[in-house]
């Protein structure tokens, strides 16, 4: 494996929780520069790639290396944007800080952000369409707003690598549009996106490489080349009628 060129690459991975496998013998790479969605269907083991990724949860075997090294050793090159449902909302803080948040990497905990870090934070907000809100407490936002908080940050890391957990998950119409032009703008830096999706009509028009995942890789590759009839009923069990009216599908 030429591991210098991919921003990703899992080798035999598996995941068990209480003797049974959520994720069994994995292989995956994804090249730098690619805008990817993970999806499969609900217990296939999506958000525990990423989780496993992330060293959020214990392989019982295999590896996982960003840009040819350990996850630790580069952990500032990525950055993550977890389910909006598993985050305490509640937390009393605002926006601006939650943002700020994602430079803590850079900072170390025990260094305060200062007007480097508040603008990078700033202009994270604007790229999603929130500067306005940056005093506004978490907890009065919307579904959507939220989620872009999260976005801006991640964008505050200035990572090469993002893993994002279901962002279109519960936004509107006009949130999605704005996240989807967030991710190709970074594609078109040269940022890595990995996206755990489940609106299988949208991936052509949203990704250009994707992985079908369901406990073990069913395939993975450009969109172009991987997603197929054939491959979707290999991962959803023949449950995919209705992509028929879909003609790339």
């Amino acid at each position: 494996m030429q591991t210098q060129t991919n921003a990703l690459t899992i080798t035999d991975l598996t995941v068990a929780y209480k003797d049974k496998p959520v994720l069994w013998d994995i292989d995956l790479e994804a090249p730098a520069g690619i805008l990817m969605a993970i999806v499969g269907p609900n217990g296939a083991g999506k958000t525990t790639l990423i989780k496993a990724v992330l060293g959020l949860v214990k392989a019982a075997a295999g590896q996982v290396q960003i840009y040819g090294r350990a996850y630790h050793e580069q952990r500032k090159l990525v950055g993550y944007v977890p389910q909006r449902g598993s985050v305490d909302w509640d937390f009393p803080t605002d926006v601006q800080d939650v943002v700020m948040m994602g430079q803590y990497g850079q900072l170390g905990w025990l260094k305060r952000p200062g007007k480097a870090e508040k603008a990078m934070a700033q202009d994270a907000l604007e790229k999603v369409g929130m500067a306005a809100f940056s005093q506004r407490q978490i907890s009065q936002l919307s579904g959507g707003q939220q989620q872009r908080v999260f976005l801006a940050r991640a964008l505050a890391q200035n990572a090469q690598i993002y893993l994002m957990d279901e962002p279109f998950q519960g936004v509107d119409a006009t949130t999605e549009k704005a996240i989807v032009a967030l991710l190709q703008t970074l594609r078109a830096a040269g940022k890595t996106v990995i996206v755990v999706h489940h609106d299988l009509q949208t991936v052509p028009e949203y990704f250009d490489w994707v992985t079908l995942l369901n406990v073990r890789r069913i395939a993975s590759g450009p969109v172009s080349e991987v997603f197929t009839e054939e491959n979707l009923r290999l991962t959803y069990g023949g449950r995919v009628a209705f992509l028929a009216t879909n003609g790339n599908v």
